[in-house]
């Protein structure tokens, strides 16, 4: 016997966007959330961008789910009322030596699919005239969503097909047992055990600890990468996102400019790998925050940049090594009957959501 047909480890917006597609699809979905609420690490400590699909390898997991999501998730947020803002995006070339770079972007947008127009520096300037630039690319698919309002929106969608979420719940072992996998832990204190057809590990930054958990095989090392936003007082001067050119095998895409659904301005995100995790913002970063966004926008006032927050990445990739892609194990990698795990679900990961959950949906179903 089994006491629910799928068990989900992971409240974040890839663990509920994968739950409510199962519940809906008929299983009965319990998911179970290590923290007081849903979406409290990666999910809600990011750009909240909703991407175009132009950096990824093409033909990469990321550029596929990222393409096939963005269009997704502006669906979702026309049907379920979530707020967003098609705003697009601005990639610009500060130097005539960064043009080679705005190049091959768009020719890897292009690969993807995604259609980037070229800009000269008065095209640049007529969009933002406040941003320097000898050139750029004009991303329209690119846009914000409101990520607290989707992830209440996933939430209320799994809830509307009878699923369940317990937070405060920590998965600490997983074994096989005949039909499907046995969980202990705690919830509220109290230990519990219970018993699943199937589990996906879509906890993140915790993902590698569940799958040690479950004694599996093959886990790629997890490297923490913080990221650190400041906000910028006053009524913002731009209409578009605006990034820079990001540097060769760079951990993240530059300090980049973006608005959220109230119109506040904030740059963003830095690279750091961490030990553990940190998500302080020390306030002596202001001039090198204000020294990178210069770059691109001569007249910052450095005073006017205050911390706001940070996020950190579950990244596959260490320092200096090129970007890894998704990864996403079943048993014939790791080796336990009923377990698939989402390992490095970083960005375009939160774009990506409802692409991810067909794709964990038709593996589920194959199985």
């Amino acid at each position: 016997m089994v006491d629910v047909d799928l068990v989900v480890i992971g409240a974040g917006v890839v663990g509920l966007a994968i739950a409510q597609r199962m519940a809906r699809g008929g299983r009965s979905v319990l998911v179970l959330e290590q923290e007081e609420a849903p979406g409290l690490h990666c999910s809600s400590r990011n750009s909240e961008v909703i991407h175009a699909g132009i950096y990824y390898a093409p033909g990469s997991l990321k550029a596929q789910l990222c393409r096939q999501g963005r269009d997704q998730l502006y669906a979702w947020c026309n049907e379920y009322a979530v707020p967003y803002r098609r705003l697009g995006k601005l990639l610009v070339a500060v130097t005539d030596d960064e043009i080679p770079a705005l190049r091959r972007l768009q020719d890897n947008a292009a690969a993807n699919g995604v259609a980037l127009s070229w800009l000269s520096a008065a095209e640049v300037a007529a969009h933002e005239p406040q941003v320097r630039a000898v050139a750029g690319l004009l991303s329209p698919a690119t846009g914000i969503v409101d990520s607290h309002a989707l992830l209440q929106s996933f939430q209320a969608a799994l809830q509307a097909a009878s699923g369940e979420l317990l937070c405060h719940t920590q998965v600490e072992r997983l074994s096989a047992v005949p039909g499907g996998l046995r969980l202990e832990g705690h919830s509220g204190g109290d230990a519990f055990t219970l018993r699943a057809r199937q589990v996906i590990n879509a906890a993140g930054l915790f993902a590698q600890q569940v799958q040690a958990a479950a004694g599996a095989q093959q886990v790629p090392p997890l490297h923490l990468c913080q990221g650190r936003y400041f906000s910028y007082s006053g009524r913002s001067p731009f209409s578009h996102l605006v990034y820079p050119m990001p540097e060769v095998n760079a951990a993240g895409l530059g300090v980049h400019a973006t608005l959220d659904m109230g119109g506040q301005l904030r740059f963003g995100p830095d690279v750091r790998y961490l030990d553990q995790l940190d998500y302080q913002v020390d306030d002596g970063l202001r001039d090198a925050f204000a020294a990178a966004v210069r770059r691109y926008w001569p007249q910052v006032d450095a005073q006017r940049l205050q911390p706001a927050y940070a996020g950190v990445r579950p990244k596959l990739s260490g320092p200096g090594e090129p970007p890894r892609d998704f990864v996403i194990q079943d048993q014939s990698v790791h080796g336990v009957p009923g377990l698939i795990a989402l390992l490095g679900i970083e960005s375009p990961g939160l774009t990506a959501s409802l692409a991810l959950a067909e794709l964990v949906a038709a593996r589920l179903d194959a199985v």
